[in-house]
């Protein structure tokens, strides 16, 4: 796994550090200063998503609204902070054993969402903070951060100073409101409350140890008996009490879980889950990803290619496919896997988003129109993604197009909140573009916004 160039470090971290103090309950930097590492994968978002959609829908929340954060950080937690923002630890996603656990814990966390138990930023911060966290952990792809896009490298860091300072603590009351929330959106969707309640008796067994030693959600979340007994009381009263999970939820959860396994954890812990014996779907996933790591390609290619001969439809592993002969310079050979994902998957952003950068990799230039297209599918979707307005400036600067090139760059120094670089290349796109024309419009559109912000910050 690669890391962010230090001055895109120092501009994460003062942008997010901008949103963050906007909000109450601030954890201490001694209590909780460490490295914090956003990271995006689309086939793990889209799972969360499939486990959460139904639970935000019975909420009454729109399910676009809510984001979808992935911290890689082996402790078990989950929350919502900042408005309608949910974040998964890997370390929880990876402990649990069914998918019944995170989707009782994500029913916990939407009844927070749902019952306004999220302080709201100050009205400095509030209307920039969720473009800004878009931008930066959302919209941030791999080629600004670290060239590739895929769970294995598109991390960005959000450093010590950050330590997620924004994350809430909430009250008992508020606590048991949101169980009892959860209670009612399982319900709602036929799904058994067993997996809410076995997970915090897990984290039960941690109430003895001293804070330091507990996992955080124990720390953001105030665990009581009343509330395991409430918990307890409402599985046996459950008329969905004994329904087991989907078939499909169970398949997906799997998949999860190996692929942050392959990903994230030593080659021993990988073997140890996942043996040579293991001939499951899973199972090859996981150790596909850990002999890609090493490297081993032609293992890794070995087993990624066993996967498509018995899922010739799947996405992800097209894009494993891909990711693993792009990052070794085989971008002849991966360019089909990713036109694969593509094609199966034609509105997933970050699919679109890779296949562009291949496409431009290749300095092929009858590629650059379909690397155009791709690029805003991708931008329809997460129009706040600083990385794909860079390599469109890059599309626009091969077809000597100046005056959109600022302007894509314009764009993404706003995503970014680098408001000196928007209104320097929003100025040069105004300068080069035909007054009046739509693209000098939106060129003095992210002037003026970039000022505005500026004023703000003062």
């Amino acid at each position: 796994m690669t890391t962010t160039g230090k001055a895109l470090r120092r501009r994460l971290l003062a942008c997010l550090l901008l949103v963050l103090l906007g909000l109450p309950h601030v954890w201490s930097v001694e209590a909780e200063a460490r490295d914090r590492r956003f990271i995006r994968d689309a086939e793990i978002e889209t799972i969360i998503r499939d486990f959460a959609t139904p639970l935000f829908q019975a909420a009454g929340l729109n399910p676009s609204s809510v984001n979808v954060f992935l911290v890689d950080d082996p402790t078990l937690n989950a929350f919502v902070s900042g408005g309608q923002n949910l974040f998964l630890h890997t370390g929880f996603l990876i402990a649990t054993e069914d998918p019944l656990e995170v989707i009782g814990v994500l029913a916990h966390e939407t009844g927070h969402i749902a019952g306004g138990h999220i302080a709201t930023t100050t009205d400095r911060f509030k209307e920039t903070s969720a473009q800004v966290i878009a931008s930066y952990v959302l919209g941030l792809g791999a080629a600004l951060a670290t060239g590739q896009p895929g769970l294995g490298n598109a991390i960005i860091l959000g450093g010590q100073d950050l330590a997620l300072k924004g994350l809430l603590s909430y009250t008992r009351s508020q606590e048991q409101a949101a169980d009892q929330a959860a209670i009612r959106l399982l319900e709602a969707t036929q799904q058994s409350p067993s997996g809410l309640l076995s997970f915090l008796r897990v984290l039960g067994g941690q109430e003895v140890f001293l804070a330091t030693s507990q996992d955080p959600y124990l720390r953001t979340h105030p665990l009581t008996r009343e509330r395991i007994s409430f918990l307890e009381d409402q599985l046996r009263r459950s008329p969905y009490a004994d329904t087991p999970p989907r078939p499909e939820f169970v398949r997906l959860h799997k998949r999860m879980r190996a692929k942050l396994i392959g990903f994230l954890q030593p080659q021993g812990r990988v073997l140890r889950a996942y043996p040579e014996s293991d001939d499951s779907a899973e199972s090859r996933y996981a150790r596909a990803i850990m002999h890609y790591r090493r490297p081993e390609l032609d293992r890794a290619l070995a087993l990624i290619d066993s996967l498509i001969a018995e899922a010739p439809e799947d996405a992800y592993y097209h894009e494993l496919r891909g990711q693993i002969l792009f990052e070794n310079g085989r971008l002849a050979e991966a360019l089909p896997s990713y036109e694969k994902a593509v094609r199966i998957r034609p509105d997933e952003a970050q699919l679109n988003l890779a296949l562009a950068r291949v496409e431009i990799e290749t300095n092929d230039p009858g590629l650059i129109d379909r690397a155009e297209g791709h690029l805003k599918t991708a931008l329809r979707q997460e129009p706040e993604n600083a990385s794909a307005w860079r390599l469109l400036a890059i599309v626009h600067g091969r077809r000597g197009e100046t005056g959109l090139t600022a302007l894509a760059l314009a764009e993404s120094a706003l995503a970014r909140r680098d408001l000196t670089e928007a209104q320097i290349q929003g100025g040069r796109a105004q300068e080069l573009l035909p007054e009046g024309s739509p693209g000098w419009l939106r060129a003095q559109d992210l002037v003026n916004r970039a000022e505005q912000l500026r004023q703000r910050r003062q």
